[in-house]
């Protein structure tokens, strides 16, 4: 069973990211992360970007309006469906995950009912940023943060 961790609020700034985005279902989306995430980096590869930041899943909204991508903490070229965007600035509530992804739902339901048991509402944004790849899921580590009104 993955690792519990609390809840904090915190106000974070603006965070670029280089993504492509997409409006999909909820449904389809498993299936199109991975693809988008690709030409993400299959960009970087054309324009010989230096290493960036972690992998990025922004979700705008509950359509869901998607987009995926990686932190960009050096300047790089873009093109393609690969656009310059940013995660939300902000007052935020956010937990990290630590444990296999398909455990993400349980972490994601524990941070909504934090934020119902604390009077926090929902800005409507939400996403996850990615730690290091470990080869053992119990070592996996994702921020998941929700944007607060």
């Amino acid at each position: 069973m993955a690792e519990q961790a609390e809840v904090i609020v915190a106000t974070v700034n603006e965070r670029p990211i280089a993504a492509v985005a997409a409006k999909t279902t909820w449904q389809d989306f498993p299936t199109q992360w991975k693809p988008m995430l690709d030409e993400v980096y299959a960009c970087f590869r054309r324009h010989d970007s230096p290493k960036q930041g972690c992998n990025v899943m922004l979700y705008k909204d509950d359509v869901p309006n998607v987009e995926i991508g990686v932190e960009l903490i050096a300047p790089s070229v873009l093109d393609g469906p690969v656009v310059r965007s940013a995660l939300p600035a902000g007052e935020v509530a956010m937990t990290v995950h630590r444990g296999p992804y398909q455990d993400l739902g349980v972490a994601y339901d524990r941070l909504k009912r934090w934020c119902a048991d604390n009077d926090r509402t929902l800005a409507g944004p939400r996403w996850e940023v990615y730690g290091d790849w470990r080869e053992d899921p119990a070592d996996l580590e994702t921020e998941l943060y929700f944007l607060l009104r």
